[in-house]
């Protein structure tokens, strides 16, 4: 049997733990697979009872004669490990742990989820969880969950997967798509994910003829590469992947030494792994119910590509209509104009449509033909890529009016959406259940349709060239620690142009240094221990000549000194003053969660303060670069506004592409590294500062 069906579909299932007590959450499991109709055999397995449920119980896993598909393992702590271990001696496909206390548990559980991870590697078990509330199939049927919401009547079956690290959270999504006629194909509740993660259960549903769309509740992500993988296979199969994630605030994350880190977070991370492997990334949770409709069954575009973005909004409420609207011109869609087709048919019914961009129909009331109408000639439309309708109080009152004329537009070669204002359950199960996306937030609507016309594409990745011989001279220069001067020197072999400089080991060669760099000068203490030299008081800026500098030298180390006595102090540098049109930093780290980014934003000491950045996956192209310093609202000035001097962005981007080349794992030794600021000038661009953490 494979690893898809002993998930998904398995024949035979044991319940180690299994409880005949109907209060306890160790019985729901048997119950469910009962209520809901499970075809194949279910084994509980308890030492303390002969039969649970009408079906024979055995009391250990050793018992049973014959295969096991999958045990779901209903004990804590220790008792769950020793029972995987019995599992995995059996020969058991596919085990499952409910209970929790182990990683997430801190310190006092990590032990446990040790020994978990030596079963899985030493007997090759497949294992969800710990931490996972179970797995449910709805075709054939399958409720193999501890999750109360599954104590429905009836599951109801659809063609949406849904993969969560949450468990709770799988009974919010089901209550709430049951209540507009929405039903899943698999659900699946992966916990601490000590082996079966979130990128290859998604993998597997990419094969799966009955699932249409993969849709993602995370917490954080432990398998980058092969989500990557699900997420490029489906976009190959017309199957959109959905995620959404916590983390957008900067609560509990860890900053990193640089300020790369602080200026990108986790959110902006991941947002780069989304639109780098094409998964629709949505803001609200609800919209993981809402956005699949206007997705599934679109062909997406042309991988790297987009689709058009012209919505044409027809409604009647005018309210109802401008919240849509802001949200959708707040996702960077364009409202279309009303054809003249239509302008021309409405006006003899005393409809004055061309006035605006909206078509409101407020005023004439809601009439079935003419609702038909408006969608029609929307539809007919080149000049609009998609159309949304915008329902008032018939839509709660008189659905017979408003929305039943819209039932006969499902599954339009345009998409076509509709946005319900008022609380119009019995209107958003019509629509749903004829196949027309129906939405009852704006928000959701215009995020769904955002992502309907903007969605992300799988975009190409860079292949990164071999390190240069004088690129891996300058690493290995810094085996020991990067100072300035060996980080800059690491950059310009990979290609950034770095100011004049010179290194001196005391105060006593400052003056020889200004002499050969040429001043006016910049001073900065260097040393591999001192991350930001500002503020260790080991930087000036100006020196008019050698004397003047030298005795700065003699200040600047007694501060330094101060600031940081156990830093090891290497000596000065003297750098050749630069000035530009604007201070870029640039950045690049190793995330915990999605591997190399690279940072573009708006430079020198201010910059976490300004957050003003573009974060990608590294490494980028020189086009890619090219639309992150597009995104970067401080670098408005240099790609040219109004009469103020435009910068060399080309360069700045054949700057950022090479930086973005310390991906290659070749560096793999570091962590992060920085240039802030890197002036642009309007011929070229220049280092002027450099860190490099490993």
């Amino acid at each position: 049997m494979s690893l898809f069906d002993s998930l998904f579909q398995p024949a035979r299932i044991a319940l180690i733990g299994a409880s005949s007590d109907e209060k306890r959450t160790t019985s729901r499991p048997q119950r469910f697979l009962q209520k809901h109709g499970f075809k194949g055999e279910i084994i509980p397995v308890n030492p303390g009872r002969a039969e649970i449920f009408g079906v024979k119980a055995f009391k250990t896993i050793d018992d049973v004669p014959g295969e096991i598909d999958h045990a779901y393992i209903l004990l804590n702590g220790k008792d769950a490990v020793a029972a995987l271990a019995a599992c995995g001696r059996r020969r058991v496909k596919v085990a499952s742990i409910l209970a929790g206390g182990f990683a997430d548990a801190g310190a006092a559980g990590a032990p446990l989820q040790d020994g978990l991870e030596r079963i899985v590697k030493d007997t090759g078990i497949r294992l969800v969880g710990p931490n996972s509330i179970g797995t449910v199939s709805t075709d054939p049927p399958m409720a193999l969950t501890a999750n109360a919401a599954f104590a429905v009547d009836k599951l109801r079956p659809g063609n949406w997967g849904l993969v969560s690290q949450s468990g709770s959270l799988i009974g919010a999504l089901l209550s709430r798509a049951d209540a507009r006629g929405i039903g899943f194909s698999r659900l699946i509740s992966v916990g601490n994910e000590v082996d079966l993660k979130v990128g290859e259960i998604a993998d597997l549903l990419v094969d799966d003829p009955k699932t249409k769309a993969i849709l993602l509740f995370m917490e954080t992500l432990r398998d980058n590469e092969r989500l990557a993988r699900a997420a490029r296979r489906a976009h190959a199969a017309g199957k959109p992947v959905v995620a959404y994630k916590l983390g957008r605030s900067d609560i509990g994350q860890e900053l990193a030494r640089s300020h790369t880190g602080a200026i990108a977070g986790s959110d902006a991370t991941f947002d780069a792994f989304c639109q780098r492997h094409g998964i629709a990334r949505v803001s609200m949770f609800e919209s993981l119910v809402d956005v699949p409709a206007l997705l599934v069954d679109r062909p997406p575009a042309p991988m790297g590509q987009r689709g058009g973005k012209r919505v044409a909004v027809a409604t009647t409420t005018g309210g109802g209509a401008a919240m849509v609207v802001d949200n959708m011109a707040m996702s960077g869609l364009e409202i279309a104009d009303p054809p003249r087709a239509l302008v021309d048919w409405l006006k003899p019914l005393g409809i004055a449509a061309g006035e605006g961009k909206l078509v409101d129909l407020t005023l004439a009331g809601a009439k079935p033909e003419i609702v038909s109408g408006t969608i029609e000639r929307l539809l007919a439309d080149d000049g609009n890529d998609a159309a949304i309708f915008v329902v008032g109080s018939s839509a709660q009152f008189n659905p017979e009016l408003a929305v039943e004329p819209l039932l006969k537009f499902a599954g339009s070669k345009k998409p076509f959406a509709v946005s319900l204002t008022p609380a119009a359950e019995k209107s958003l199960a019509l629509l749903t259940a004829a196949g027309v996306p129906a939405f009852r937030h704006p928000e959701s609507c215009a995020e769904a349709m955002a992502l309907c016309l903007l969605r992300p594409t799988p975009q190409p990745e860079p292949k990164l060239a071999e390190p240069s011989n004088a690129a891996r001279e300058a690493l290995e220069a810094g085996r020991n620690g990067f100072d300035e001067r060996k980080a800059t020197a690491l950059f310009a072999a990979l290609g950034v142009p770095v100011a004049k400089s010179m290194a001196v080991p005391d105060a006593r060669r400052v003056a020889a240094a200004v002499e050969a760099v040429g001043a006016p000068v910049a001073l900065k203490i260097l040393s591999a221990d001192i991350a930001h030299k500002t503020e260790a008081g080991g930087v000036a800026l100006g020196l008019p000549d050698g004397q003047t500098a030298s005795v700065a030298a003699r200040e600047m180390e007694k501060r330094v000194k101060a600031h940081a006595p156990a830093a090891k102090l290497d000596g000065f540098l003297v750098q050749k003053m630069e000035r530009g049109l604007a201070e870029v930093i640039l950045g690049f780290r190793r995330d915990p969660l999605v591997g190399p980014t690279i940072t573009v934003g708006l430079g020198g000491v201010l910059a976490e303060i300004y957050k003003d950045a573009a974060t990608r996956l590294a490494p980028v192209d020189e086009a890619e670069a090219m639309a992150m310093i597009g995104e970067v609202k401080g670098l408005a000035t240099i790609r040219g506004y109004r009469n103020l001097p435009k910068g060399d962005v080309a360069a700045l981007a054949r700057a950022i592409s090479a930086f973005s080349a310390l991906a290659h794992p070749a560096f793999a030794a570091i962590a992060e590294a920085e240039i802030n600021p890197l002036l642009v000038k309007s011929d070229g661009v220049v280092a002027v500062d450099g860190l490099v953490v490993t």
